[in-house]
């Protein structure tokens, strides 16, 4: 199936949590808890929500600055948060935050998209603030000692859809500008090697953003733009769509009791009045049942200091 057909077993999304995000991304299942986890970046919050017999609960955090990304870590009080400028330790229960290290300082740009490596290592890309758009940014990983080190890919504008397949042998990332996701052969040492096209979206609209990849190592795709989600198989074919309705879905997870069900989060910046009145719940978070199953988000490695 080419990428620009719609499969005839196209599912609906609904909303789940009408949560008004301006920038709604960074979905994440906590398998331990049951708890789905996202962020609105412009709106300088930390969102979760709680699923469970005593009724549904939407909790919220403000940040010191934007959250772009964040990963679990072992200790389940802990996030790592990928802020605007920083990476930084949280402290779930007591709001206290512990700065590990600035990124890019002095240069126009912001974390964007990260994910846990199946080393419990966290992958990361930054996204250029000005205008027009320049490949400046740079993708890293944080180790687990807590060190940074920059990747070996090329520069990006707007760094997105990173996810590591189930053997974490490959890992998927894109320039969002250059409409590809990329894939490339990932070392559990960290090496990395044979950079290469994945996937190119021939749709009219959408472009690639955030991704995750399923127990049978499907990439599937929230594509900006384009009210929709893909999966493509190992082999980068498009296997099956999923409707979203709203125009700007922005990442993805899998999760629920069996990881069976797929969270999508959206966004309302830049809308206007008139396509607001039309998607009233952009920037909500949606749900869907699918018929394949998920992983256990992988946790980050390193610890808080002392």
């Amino acid at each position: 199936m080419s990428a620009n057909e719609s499969a005839s077993n196209e599912a609906v999304a609904e909303l789940l949590v009408h949560s008004k995000c301006e920038l709604g991304e960074g979905a994440t299942w906590c398998a331990r808890s049951g708890r789905l986890y996202w962020v609105d970046i412009s709106g300088k919050r930390l969102q979760r929500y709680d699923a469970d017999a005593s009724g549904a609960k939407h909790v919220t955090w403000e940040m010191p600055e934007r959250l772009a990304c964040f990963a679990l870590c072992e200790d389940e009080r802990t996030l790592l948060l990928g802020l605007a400028s920083q990476l930084a330790f949280f402290d779930l229960e007591t709001g206290a935050i512990q700065t590990i290290v600035e990124v890019e300082p002095g240069v126009p740009t912001r974390l964007n998209d990260g994910r846990c490596d199946r080393q419990g290592r966290f992958v990361f890309g930054t996204k250029y603030e000005g205008t027009p758009r320049q490949a400046i940014g740079g993708f890293y990983r944080l180790n687990h000692d807590l060190t940074l080190e920059r990747l070996p890919l090329p520069a990006p504008a707007i760094s997105n859809s990173i996810a590591f397949s189930p053997d974490g042998s490959t890992m998927y990332y894109t320039d969002t500008l250059t409409r590809e996701i990329r894939a490339c052969d990932y070392g559990a040492d960290g090496t990395i090697a044979n950079e290469r096209t994945f996937v190119t979206l021939t749709d009219d609209t959408g472009v690639p953003d955030g991704s995750t990849v399923d127990a049978e190592g499907g990439l599937w795709n929230a594509q900006w733009g384009g009210e929709r989600v893909v999966r493509y198989g190992a082999d980068g074919v498009e296997t099956e769509r999923v409707k979203i309705p709203t125009a700007q879905p922005s990442c993805v997870t899998l999760g629920g009791a069996l990881l069976d069900t797929l969270y999508v989060t959206s966004a309302r910046e830049e809308m206007e009045e008139e396509a607001l009145a039309r998607e009233p719940h952009a920037g909500g978070v949606f749900s869907v049942r699918i018929g394949r199953r998920g992983l256990e988000e992988p946790r980050f490695q390193g610890r808080w200091r002392a």
